[in-house]
């Protein structure tokens, strides 16, 4: 991708002067300053729980600033809600979603557009229009819950860019976008920017905001730590500019051939009866105790399928229970309960609400998947247990919050992942299933992660991680395959794949048996 061009000096279009915000033991904002010109694409950067989600929040109206001032096109603003900042001219696109998922995409975008935009059956033809327009097509009438989530964020931005935005804010936004996907993204992006757009843009994917970023703006515990030009840093002085010391941030792990296989998925086939879903094809897949396998795939192509079937969420048959094993043992219509009794731990793709209740404490949260592992006896919830084990999962895993009843709505998305991986982790599991790991989270909470990962399969564990970040897959994965269309090609070792041939797999282009015996032998 292109280094970004420089912009000219100009009015800023938003300023922020001395913007404060105290939660209950964090003060998460502390005295930041901010300036953003017309037609600049600003690079917001810093570790997980730096203080960049609430500050954009400020500016949206989702969140009230204790002091400060925010100045919008030379003009001291109340934003009161999100309502306003929309009339401004200001755009969000969460890193949590914030769809009703029983609702279609055009009903989605016609509640955030208000009356005045039209029904939703009258918007169809411009949602039509402008995701084929910017390379996110989308189908209006499909339900939000049918869709995968890099389809998901595909709405949240659609839903921006049918506005009259004059600033877009964008809180990872290629956290679950294919390669290929963030590429069309930027190219978007630039011609709004071009357009005299105003872009603030929170990545964690260092490589991208070089090349997309005019300028940047580092916070650290909740302060301005500094500025720099994104294009004129390399991705360790902008890790370091973040977190501090960054020599052990970008890790090669050395590569390892796995013991006897534990996960044993042999010709699965499975019709979804969601239209809008993806069935599963004559999947077979092997992930051997003491290995890492890691599947690529563009979203909706089964990777929830596939988690669902793995996870006992979907259950088959009884007459179909060996599809699936743990070892020797068929697990294929067991429930998840049973499943976890034999050893599997799972990290799901949504966080919130899938892999934590957002309004239930920290501990609480450890109790749901961990019940099993002693916390429970004779029906008595042991408080004791599960106050430890939150707290452990805490301390091992670095994860940033007042204390162990904090609900789990109030971490940050890098901060709760730690906390959710953790919490499988310290189960010690024989099979642990993981969707996208480190999706949202910083540089050195993605080396905490791997660290763990590697950690638990050098301990023995037979670990599946599902992920759209390639260069994740690359780095931890001892073999690697791709899903296309609910086809899974064969895996092959990581030492011997580039990158062109997970690109080709992802297009439906699979080896041979024969190339793929050759490749594993």
């Amino acid at each position: 991708m292109p280094n970004p061009m420089p912009i000219p000096d100009q009015t800023p279009r938003l300023q922020l002067r001395s913007i404060s915000k105290r939660y209950p033991g964090c003060l998460a904002n502390d005295a930041i300053d901010l300036n953003i010109a017309p037609g600049e694409i600003h690079a917001l950067l810093g570790e997980n729980g730096a203080g960049k989600s609430t500050l954009m929040k400020i500016i949206y109206g989702v969140t009230h600033a204790d002091s400060g001032e925010l100045i919008w096109q030379g003009q001291r603003v109340n934003m009161r809600n999100p309502a306003q900042a929309r009339g401004l001219g200001i755009g969000m696109v969460f890193q949590h979603f914030s769809l009703f998922e029983t609702l279609s995409v055009a009903q989605n975008i016609a509640l955030a557009m208000g009356a005045a935009a039209g029904t939703p059956k009258q918007l169809e033809p411009k949602i039509r229009d402008v995701s084929r327009r910017y390379g996110m097509a989308l189908e209006p009438e499909r339900l939000v819950h049918s869709l995968s989530i890099g389809e998901r964020q595909r709405v949240e931005i659609i839903r921006c860019l049918m506005q009259d935005i004059r600033l877009l804010i964008l809180d990872e936004p290629t956290s679950v976008l294919t390669p290929q996907e963030a590429d069309d993204l930027f190219v978007t992006l630039r011609r709004l920017a071009a357009e005299g757009c105003s872009i603030l843009f929170i990545s964690h994917k260092l490589g991208e905001v070089r090349a997309l970023c005019h300028s940047a703006t580092v916070l650290r515990g909740g302060r301005v730590a500094g500025h720099c030009v994104p294009a004129e840093c390399s991705d360790q002085q902008l890790a370091t500019l973040m977190v501090g010391e960054a020599a052990e941030l970008m890790t090669d792990y050395p590569k390892v051939i796995g013991g006897d296989g534990f996960l044993n998925v042999s010709d699965l086939s499975w019709h979804n009866p969601d239209p809008f879903g993806c069935s599963l094809s004559d999947i077979t897949l092997e992930v051997r105790s003491g290995e890492i396998v890691g599947i690529a795939g563009v979203a909706g192509n089964g990777q929830d399928e596939l988690l669902a079937l793995l996870s006992g969420e979907e259950r088959l048959a009884r007459n179909d229970n060996a599809t699936i094993r743990f070892g020797e043992q068929p697990v294929a219509d067991l429930r998840p309960d049973a499943r976890r009794k034999l050893g599997l731990a799972l990290v799901p793709a949504e966080r919130l609400g899938h892999g934590a209740v957002p309004e239930l404490s920290l501990a609480d949260n450890a109790l749901l998947t961990a019940f099993q592992q002693g916390l429970v006896s004779n029906g008595l919830i042991q408080r004791a247990k599960v106050e430890a084990l939150a707290q452990e999962i805490i301390s091992r895993f670095g994860v940033k919050t007042p204390d162990t009843q904090a609900p789990a709505r109030s971490l940050s998305g890098g901060n709760l992942q730690k906390f959710i991986l953790g919490r499988e982790i310290l189960q010690q599991p024989k099979l642990l299933v993981a969707a996208h790991p480190t999706w949202g989270v910083d540089v050195g909470a993605a080396a905490t992660i791997h660290r763990a990962l590697i950690a638990l399969r050098d301990a023995g564990a037979a670990i599946l991680v599902i992920s759209e970040d390639l260069d994740e897959l690359f780095q931890i994965s001892d073999r690697l395959g791709a899903l296309c269309s609910g086809r899974l090609s064969p895996l092959r070792a990581t030492v011997d794949t580039r990158l062109i041939d997970v690109g080709r797999w992802m297009a439906g282009q699979f080896d041979t048996p024969q190339s793929h015996a050759s490749a594993t032998a």
